[in-house]
């Protein structure tokens, strides 16, 4: 197999390590900008002409507002492209999604969708029962990358498309996932922290929907890591901690404890992706889904 990946920030290692786990017998091209060779993930490559003619897949792992750009460039090298979420409005205009060949593969990445924990809820809620979800992303973004200056990576950036709405697509994505789109989203957004950045470091939606509401919070700003979701049912409420991987029915007072890493979801979703691009299933989060959305919360 042979994997061409575009940039060589922390996703793009962490993707590199896990294909590398999945597949003995991969080589692996990293288009770059950098003037530091890491030989370690693969083989360092720095002009779109020095690229291979054809890949089994490419993965866009580079600053949000460059991967249209990067992606019509290489249009013509893969049959599969795993985009690293999110696809924004302002960088995926409407032409560009729906001019997008149909027979290749364009797949935005969706990893929570993987977690044990969406995966329990997908199959064992009874949604019809739901009446509400509130759903929180509270982490401090200068502790996100250790040992990296927080103001110049691309979260904290206007022109490299950062911004919390964007970079914690996560919630909205699961939410979608679950119990589909709602039908009308009010927003605030707003940079209100002491934050060293140009963008939002807060989002807060109300989603309606036909039979229930939605409510979403994302910061930048939290000093305790927090990832959680309650579920407000007719006979119970379910409280799921994305961090420490467990659910709770608080009525019921039982707990159900999911052991697994990172590297369980990621490697998932890996393997979900090149089943997609092999054929065998359907590509379930398109760049025109994932487009969808985030154009239907940034109105």
């Amino acid at each position: 197999m042979k994997i061409c990946v575009v940039g060589l920030g922390s996703i793009a290692k962490r993707h590199i390590k896990n294909i590398k786990k999945l597949y003995e017998d991969v080589e692996i091209d990293i288009l770059r900008h950098g003037d530091k060779d890491e030989p370690e993930y693969g083989n360092n490559v720095y002009s779109y002409e020095d690229l291979a003619d054809k890949y089994d897949a490419v993965f866009i792992t580079n600053p949000t507002t460059m991967h249209i750009d990067t992606l019509n460039k290489l249009m013509g090298k893969a049959d599969a492209f795993f985009i690293e979420k999110p696809l924004r409005p302002t960088d995926c205009r409407e032409d560009s999604i729906d001019s997008l060949p149909g027979d290749k593969v364009f797949y935005v990445a969706c990893p929570l969708r993987y977690t044990g924990i969406i995966k329990y809820l997908k199959q064992n809620i009874d949604w019809n029962r739901v009446y509400s979800l509130r759903a929180m992303s509270s982490s401090y973004l200068p502790e996100w990358r250790p040992g990296t200056d927080y103001t110049k990576c691309y979260s904290s950036r206007k022109d490299l498309g950062g911004g919390v709405a964007a970079d914690l697509i996560h919630e909205w994505d699961y939410i979608s996932y679950l119990i589909g789109k709602p039908d009308k989203v009010h927003t605030v957004r707003k940079k209100i922290s002491e934050l060293d950045i140009d963008v939002e470091d807060v989002a807060l939606y109300i989603g309606e929907y036909k039979d229930k509401v939605v409510e979403v919070h994302l910061d930048y700003f939290g000093r305790k890591t927090l990832r959680d979701l309650y579920i407000f049912m007719q006979d119970d409420t379910v409280y799921c901690d994305l961090v420490n991987n467990t659910i709770t029915y608080l009525k019921q007072d039982k707990v159900i404890e999911f052991g697994e890493e990172r590297d369980d979801y990621q490697t998932a979703e890996l393997r979900h992706f090149f089943d997609i691009a092999s054929g065998k299933i359907d590509n379930d989060n398109s760049a025109y889904e994932a487009e969808r959305l985030m154009r239907l919360l940034e109105n």
